[in-house]
C-alpha cells in the first residue's frame, strides 16, 4: 500500500490537492483514500491529509500511517510539526521552500540522512496561479518523485478534475503542475 501524508495550513489546498490525486489515481482501477484531520480547522491552523492507494481494498480508515511520502505545502511547517512522524526508511520528502535542498537540512537537523527534495511551491503558485495555493504544484513535484504517472497523464485526468473551473483557472493550475515537475530537486 502505497501511503502519503500532507502537510499543511487550512486555506493552502492539502484537502483538495488529496482529493484530487484521489480522483485521478480512481481512474486507473485503483483503491484509492482521501481524507484529512484539522485542529480547530481555523483557516491558518496547521492540519494534514492524508491519500492510500492499493491494487485492493482498503480497509484502514486510521489516520495513523507509515507514509512513503510526506508533501510540506507550508515550509514553517517544516520547523513546527515533527514531519519525521512514523517515517519508513525510504520515506521521501517533498518540502515547499525557496531554500536549496542543503540550506534547508542544515536549517532542520532532523532531515539529515533523509531523502529529501526541495521546490518553491509558494512561489510557482503565486506567479502561476496568482494565489498562494500550493496544491497543484506539489502534485507536480510528487508526481515527478513518485513517477506514480507520466505529467502528461496525469495533467490529462487533472483536466477532469478542473473542468468545474473557468478555463483561465484550469490553465493555472496546469502550467504550475508543469513548472513544478520541471523544478523540483
Amino acid at each position: 500500500m502505497l501511503e502519503i501524508r500532507w502537510h499543511s495550513r487550512a486555506g493552502q489546498g492539502a484537502v483538495t490537492g488529496a482529493k484530487g490525486l484521489a480522483d485521478v489515481i480512481a481512474t486507473t482501477g485503483k483503491y484509492v483514500q482521501a481524507f484529512a484531520f484539522y485542529g480547530s480547522a481555523k483557516r491558518g491552523a496547521a492540519m494534514t491529509a492524508y491519500n492510500r492507494v492499493d491494487d485492493e481494498d482498503i480497509i484502514n480508515h486510521e489516520k495513523f500511517m507509515n507514509p512513503d511520502f510526506v508533501l510540506v505545502i507550508d515550509p514553517a511547517l517544516t520547523y513546527t510539526d515533527d514531519i519525521t512522524l512514523n517515517e519508513k526508511d525510504d520515506t521521501k520528502y517533498i518540502i515547499t521552500t525557496h531554500l536549496s535542498k542543503d540550506d534547508l537540512i542544515k536549517s532542520q537537523p532532523k532531515l539529515e540522512g533523509k531523502d529529501v527534495y526541495v521546490v518553491d511551491c509558494m512561489r510557482i503558485s503565486q506567479e502561476k496561479i496568482g494565489k498562494a495555493i500550493p496544491n497543484t504544484p506539489m502534485l507536480g513535484a510528487l508526481m515527478k518523485i513518485s513517477g506514480m504517472y507520466d505529467i502528461d497523464f496525469f495533467k490529462e485526468k487533472m483536466l477532469e478534475v478542473l473542468s468545474k473551473f473557468p478555463q483561465k483557472i484550469i490553465d493555472a493550475n496546469m502550467a504550475a503542475i508543469e513548472t513544478a515537475y520541471n523544478e523540483v530537486e
